[in-house]
C-alpha cells in the first residue's frame, strides 16, 4: 500500500486510545509468515484497519476515502471500531457508529459491522445490537468481527486450546467461529495445507463455521495463489464443509460489490471458491435476503441467510 494520509494528533481521552502502527506486523503475535502476495495483503488489511480506527479517533473520518479503494472497506472497519469503543466508553447508545453507517460507510455496511464487533472485543463486552437503528440481519456480522478480534489478541488459546469466551450466548457462537476462521486464513498465512490442518483439530460440530470464515478471508482479503484456493477446496470438500468455503465466498463478493470495487484477487477467487462469476455468486446472498423479508433479524434469520445461499450453491452443481 502507498504513503497513508496524514492524521492530527489525538487529543483529550482520544490520545490515550490511538492504535500503535506497529500492530499491523504480525511477526509480533508470532503468527506464521511467509513472503509474498499473503504477507502483504494482511498486514495492509490490518494497516488499514488501524488507519481508520486513529482517524476516528482524530476526528478525520473523512481522511478514510483518501485510502486506496481496495483497502477503503478495512479503513471502515477500523473506523467502525472506534466509534463503538467510543460509544460504550461515553455510553452514547451506538450514536458514533450510527452516523458513520448512515454517513461515511454506507457502502461499507458489512465492513463497518464487523468493525463494530471488534470494538466490542476491545472492551470485553458481548456484542449485541451495536448500534441504534442497526440493520437486523448486518448487526450479527458484528459477532463474525468481535470472534475475530478477540482470537487475535488471544491465538494461542483460541486456535492451540480451541477455547471459546464464557460471555458468548450459545447462538452466538457459531457466527464466532467464523470470525475464528477468518482469524486462520491470517495466522496460517493462507497456506491451505496449514489452515486445513487447524480446523481439522476441532470438533466436526464447529468446523463448518470455520470453513465459511476462511471461504470470506480468501476472497476478501486474499492472499493465495490460483493453485493454493483450487488446493483449499479440495480440502474443504474432502472435510465435507465445500457448501460452507462456497457461502463464506459469496458474502465476500456481495460487501465487496456493495463497496464499488472489485479488487482482482476477489475476481479471481470467485469462480475457484463459488464456482460462479462474481455477480452471479454475489446474487445467491442477495435472493435469500429477499426472500427472508423485512421482519428477519434472529439469529436462526441470520443462519437460514447463510443456509439458502449454500442452497443456490449447492443447485448450480446439480
Amino acid at each position: 500500500m502507498g504513503t497513508e494520509p496524514t492524521l492530527t494528533p489525538a487529543k483529550g481521552l482520544r490520545r490515550f486510545l490511538i492504535k500503535d502502527p506497529q500492530e499491523c506486523d504480525l511477526r509480533r503475535r508470532r503468527f506464521r509468515l511467509r513472503p509474498g502476495a499473503s504477507r502483504t495483503a494482511f498486514a495492509n488489511a490490518e494497516k488499514s484497519y488501524i488507519f481508520g480506527f486513529n482517524a476516528v479517533m482524530s476526528k478525520e473520518v473523512e481522511k478514510v476515502e483518501e485510502l486506496p479503494a481496495e483497502q477503503r472497506p478495512f479503513g471502515y472497519e477500523g473506523a467502525a471500531a472506534a466509534c463503538t469503543v467510543l460509544d460504550l466508553l461515553t455510553l452514547t447508545r451506538g450514536r458514533r457508529l450510527h452516523e458513520l453507517l448512515a454517513g461515511p460507510a454506507q457502502h461499507h455496511r458489512h465492513a463497518a459491522y464487523v468493525g463494530a464487533g471488534r470494538g466490542y472485543a476491545l472492551v470485553r463486552l458481548r456484542p449485541m445490537r451495536g448500534a441504534r437503528q442497526a440493520h437486523p440481519l448486518l448487526r450479527w456480522l458484528a459477532v463474525d468481527g468481535f470472534g475475530f478480534q478477540w482470537s487475535l489478541a488471544r491465538a494461542d488459546r483460541m486456535i492451540g486450546e480451541r477455547t471459546m469466551p464464557d460471555l458468548l450466548t450459545r447462538a452466538h457462537c457459531a457466527v464466532f467461529d467464523q470470525g475464528l476462521g477468518r482469524l486462520l486464513w491470517y495466522h496460517d498465512c493462507a497456506s491451505p495445507d496449514d489452515v486445513a490442518a487447524k480446523i481439522g483439530d476441532f470438533p466436526a460440530a464447529r468446523r463448518a463455521d470455520l470453513w465459511s470464515g476462511v471461504g470470506f478471508a480468501a476472497t476478501y482479503t486474499g492472499g493465495a495463489e490460483a493453485d493454493e484456493l483450487w488446493w483449499l477446496t479440495e480440502h474443504a470438500g474432502a472435510d465435507g464443509f465445500r457448501a460452507h468455503l462456497a457461502q463464506g465466498c459469496a458474502f465476500a463478493v456481495s460487501a465487496r460489490l456493495r463497496s464499488g470495487m472489485l479488487p482482482e484477487h476477489t475476481a479471481q477467487a470467485v469462480p475457484i471458491l463459488a464456482g460462479a462469476e462474481p455477480e452471479e455468486a454475489a446474487a445467491w446472498t442477495d435472493r435469500a435476503l429477499i426472500a427472508l423479508g423485512h421482519q428477519a433479524r434472529t439469529h436462526e434469520d441470520f443462519r437460514t441467510w447463510q443456509a439458502q445461499t449454500r442452497h443456490s450453491w449447492t443447485r448450480r452443481r446439480v
